[in-house]
C-alpha cells in the first residue's frame, strides 16, 4: 500500500510537510466512513454504552479485514506497508464516531511499543535476555485482529522527559508483581505489553492478559473504559530492557498523543457539522436559527479553530513514530492545541442543540465526554506546553 504523504523542499533545502490528504488516504477515510456508517450509528453506540461489554469486538474485527488496525506495519508481519500518516485518519473517522473500538490502546499504543522494541531487536539492541521471537509473533497477532493489545501504563500519562520510565510493576526472574490504574483497553485486550523495574533496570514484557487481573473502571467516556491491571507473578517474555524499553515506551506514548490529537479533531469536526444541520433546520421567531448573526459569529470561530487543528494533528501524523525532535515538537504542539478545539466544539454542540442536546438520547454528550477524557489522556495540555517549552529552549515559568 503506497502512503498519500508527499513532500516539497523549502528554500532552505528542508523537507515541507504536505498537509493536505492524498488520494490514498481520501479512499481509506471513504471505506472506514462507511464501515461505521452501517455498523457504528450514534443510536447503536447510545445503546451499547448501557451494557457491560462497551467494546465492540465485531466491529474492530471489521475494521481489521480493512487493513485498518495494521497500517504502518510491514506487509510481512501482516501490515498494509503504510505509516502512522495513514492510521491517523482512521483514528480521526473512530473520533468522528466515538466508535467503542480498542483503536488507540491495541493499533496505536501497543502495535508503537512493539514495533520500537523489534526494531531494536533486529539490530541487536533490546538486551541479551530478550525474545526475539515474542515481538514479531504479537504484531503479526495485533496487525491481522486475531489479538488485541494494551500498553499497561494510566492513560493520563504523558510522554517522559528524559529516563522517566512509568513503571509501577516489579520483575523478577521473568514473573510480574505490581498494579497499574486506568490502563485504556484492557478490558478486551489479549495481550499486555507491561512496562516494569527489573534487577537490572527498565524492562519492556509480553504478557497474556488471561495471566493478569483486569478490573474495569466508572469513567467519565463511557465509549472508551478503563482498567485496573493486577499481577501478581504473571510469567512475561522479555521484549526490551534498559534504554531500549524506555524508548519502546516513549515512542509509544508520542506517537499515541499524535494519534490522539487526530482523534480529537474528528470528534470537533463531527460536532460542528451536527450543530450548523441542527441550526439549518430549527426555527425561531419564523427564522432558521442558524441565521441569526451571533451563532454565526460562534460557529465561524469554530471553523477557524477546526481548520488550524487540522494542519496541526496532519503535522505530528506526518512525523508519528519518529524519535527526531521534529516528532516531539509536532506531537506535543498537536495536543497542546487541539484537545482544547474539540472540548470547546463538542461544548458548543451541546449548548446550540438547545434541549434535545442535553438530553441522554442525543449523541452530543458522548462527544462531550470523550473529548474531555481525551483532553487529559497522555499528558494534559499544561503538560504538553511545558515539554514543547524545553524542546524549543523556552524559559519555563
Amino acid at each position: 500500500m503506497s502512503t498519500g504523504s508527499s513532500t516539497g523542499s523549502t528554500e532552505t533545502g528542508e523537507a515541507a510537510v504536505d498537509l493536505l490528504y492524498g488520494e490514498v488516504e481520501e479512499e481509506l477515510r471513504a471505506s472506514v466512513r462507511a464501515l461505521l456508517a452501517d455498523k457504528c450509528p450514534a443510536e447503536a453506540v447510545l445503546a451499547r454504552v448501557e451494557t457491560d461489554g462497551v467494546a465492540d469486538g465485531a466491529l474492530a474485527k471489521e475494521l481489521a479485514g480493512l487493513g485498518a488496525v495494521g497500517l504502518p506495519l510491514p506487509e510481512a508481519l501482516g501490515g498494509a506497508g503504510a505509516s502512522w500518516r495513514e492510521a491517523s485518519v482512521v483514528a480521526e473517522e473512530l473520533g468522528r464516531a466515538v466508535a467503542p473500538v480498542p483503536f488507540l490502546g491495541s493499533a496505536v499504543l501497543a502495535t508503537a511499543a512493539l514495533q520500537e522494541a523489534v526494531a531494536l531487536a533486529e539490530k541487536g539492541s533490546a538486551g541479551v535476555e530478550a525474545d526475539t521471537d515474542a515481538g514479531p509473533e504479537a504484531l503479526r497477532s495485533l496487525a491481522t485482529g486475531d489479538a488485541w493489545g494494551a500498553l499497561a501504563v494510566p492513560l493520563a500519562t504523558a510522554p517522559p522527559v528524559g529516563a522517566a520510565f512509568p513503571a509501577a510493576v516489579r520483575a523478577q526472574g521473568g514473573r510480574l508483581t505490581g498494579t497499574v490504574g486506568g490502563v485504556v483497553d484492557a478490558l478486551p485486550a489479549d495481550l499486555l505489553l507491561v512496562p516494569a523495574l527489573g534487577p537490572g533496570g527498565s524492562e519492556l514484557y509480553l504478557v497474556e492478559a488471561g495471566d493478569a487481573e483486569v478490573k474495569g473502571l466508572t469513567t467519565l467516556d463511557l465509549t472508551r473504559p478503563l482498567a485496573d491491571v493486577e499481577l501478581d507473578g504473571a510469567p512475561g517474555r522479555l521484549l526490551a530492557s534498559g534504554e531500549a524499553a524506555e524508548r519502546a515506551v516513549a515512542r509509544a506514548l508520542r506517537t499515541g498523543a499524535a494519534l490522539l490529537a487526530a482523534e480529537q479533531l474528528g470528534t470537533a469536526e463531527w460536532a460542528l457539522e451536527a450543530t450548523v444541520a441542527y441550526l439549518k433546520t430549527r426555527t425561531q421567531f419564523g427564522r432558521p436559527v442558524g441565521s441569526f448573526q451571533a451563532l454565526k459569529h460562534r460557529l465561524a470561530d469554530l471553523w477557524v479553530s477546526i481548520a488550524q487543528a487540522r494542519a496541526v494533528v496532519r503535522a505530528a501524523a506526518d512525523t508519528a513514530g519518529e524519535d527526531t525532535e521534529e516528532a516531539r515538537i509536532n506531537a506535543s504542539m498537536a495536543q497542546a492545541f487541539v484537545s482544547g478545539v474539540a472540548v470547546k466544539a463538542a461544548e458548543e454542540a451541546v449548548q446550540l442543540h438547545g434541549g434535545i442536546g442535553f438530553t441522554w438520547e442525543h449523541p452530543a454528550h458522548l462527544y462531550l465526554k470523550r473529548a474531555k477524557s481525551a483532553a487529559i489522556a497522555l499528558g494534559t495540555a499544561d503538560r504538553h506546553r511545558a515539554l514543547l517549552a524545553g524542546l524549543v529552549e523556552l524559559p519555563s515559568a
